[in-house]
């Protein structure tokens, strides 16, 4: 089992490349200050290194 992050997203996909646009919907995000709780899989993290500078990140336990 991976361990779990909360991603927020900060700032917005105004402006931004189609693929950025389409990483914030796969992860669950779309709108400022929203929240999703997701697991630290591979996949995941490869996302979120994709959109790093649009989220902000946490650890769960």
């Amino acid at each position: 089992m991976y361990p779990k992050v909360r991603i927020t997203q900060v700032r917005s996909t105004i402006n931004r490349p189609k693929d950025q646009k389409a990483t914030i919907q796969a992860l669950g995000l779309g709108k400022l200050n929203r929240t999703v709780e997701k697991e630290c899989t591979p996949q995941i993290l490869g996302m979120i290194k994709k959109v790093s500078h649009l989220v902000k990140l946490e650890e769960t336990e």
